[in-house]
């Protein structure tokens, strides 16, 4: 078993949680972050990493992908431990108040106090009904880098936003995109839809991947419609056919949930639980929006608080980060 100690955990590692991260070092706090995604970004790199993104404060305008680096490289300063593709699963507190978290990996991390910032629970993509062996050969639930597809011939299958941004986005580099929906009106926005349609990716409606044949990659799809079924070349399947989302085992640490998968929290951000703290989407308490704005903002409430917690010699203000810029650098 791999043990980890270190003085605050944070279960999500969502832009929020990224921010946690930064805030955490900040406050000279050890910090390791867990996921069940397999890199971090969250929602944000899962779903649409090649969006704008318009509400950030001091960006008119940027990527999702963007905005998950910048944040990597702020945290990065203060070293976080990642521990990703591992979904928390049981917590444990000593006699002491420190706590214990266990992974479905069966890491263990140790710790004082922890921040939940799971936006809206742990991701699962909904499956491609065939073709599951293919999974990393070609076959993928969302696409890390564009570049990555370059020259080849894309399939992309689905019909909400994901699958019609990553279609237009791909259009440009790859040889060829082609986008498979099942029926005939799209869950995507309508512009992005009208989008699609002027653009030279092949939507085939009404249809579905019913066949994923190569050797050792994708190299070919079967697509079955109303017309019968073709066999079009393929080095990439890209399955957007959305994610569900839930709080998994978190249920089973005795902290209260409202509305099926928010935590309620007060305003020092502290769930029912003593030493567990939430940020972001996750969190719900009266007048809440869910903005990533408004998520950095309960992040570093959390972690201030969090510190207080794990050391009562802290102050809970920190002072302002422009004072300590000498030290950082």
């Amino acid at each position: 078993m791999t043990v980890i100690e270190r003085d605050l955990l944070i279960v999500g590692a969502g832009p929020v949680g990224l921010y946690a991260a930064y805030y955490a070092g900040f406050r000279g706090l050890s910090t390791a972050i867990v996921d069940s995604l397999p890199e971090p970004g969250g929602q944000v790199t899962a779903m649409y990493p090649e969006k704008p993104i318009y509400d950030i404060a001091g960006f008119p305008a940027v990527k999702g992908r963007d905005l998950v680096a910048g944040l990597m490289e702020q945290a990065a300063r203060f070293d976080p431990t990642f521990v990703l593709g591992e979904a928390a699963q049981t917590l444990r507190r000593d006699d002491d108040g420190a706590l214990s978290v266990t992974t479905s990996a069966g890491t263990r991390i140790g710790c004082r106090a922890v921040v939940i910032s799971g936006g809206i629970g742990t991701f699962t993509p909904r499956p491609l009904p065939v073709g599951a062996e293919w999974l990393g050969r070609g076959l993928s639930y969302f696409v890390p880098s564009l570049e990555a597809h370059a020259g080849q011939d894309v399939v992309v299958v689905g019909g909400g936003d994901s699958a019609c941004d990553w279609a237009l986005s791909l259009e440009p580099i790859a040889r060829s995109v082609t986008l498979v929906h099942r029926r005939s009106a799209f869950r995507a926005h309508a512009h992005s839809v009208a989008q699609l349609m002027a653009s030279t990716v092949e939507v085939v409606t009404e249809a579905q991947v019913t066949g994923v044949h190569g050797g050792e990659r994708v190299e070919r799809v079967e697509i079955t419609g109303p017309e019968g079924s073709a066999v079009r070349p393929a080095q990439a399947v890209i399955a957007a056919l959305g994610f569900t989302a839930n709080l998994g085992p978190i249920r089973q640490w005795g902290i209260d949930v409202t509305g099926n998968r928010y935590l309620p929290v007060d305003t020092t951000m502290a769930t029912n639980l003593p030493g567990v703290f939430a940020a972001g989407d996750i969190t719900d308490y009266p007048g809440k929006v869910r903005l990533i704005s408004v998520g950095f903002g309960e992040a570093a409430t959390a972690v201030n608080n969090a510190a207080v917690l794990i050391d009562p010699q802290e102050q809970l203000f920190p002072g302002h980060s422009s004072d300590a810029v000498p030290a950082l650098a």
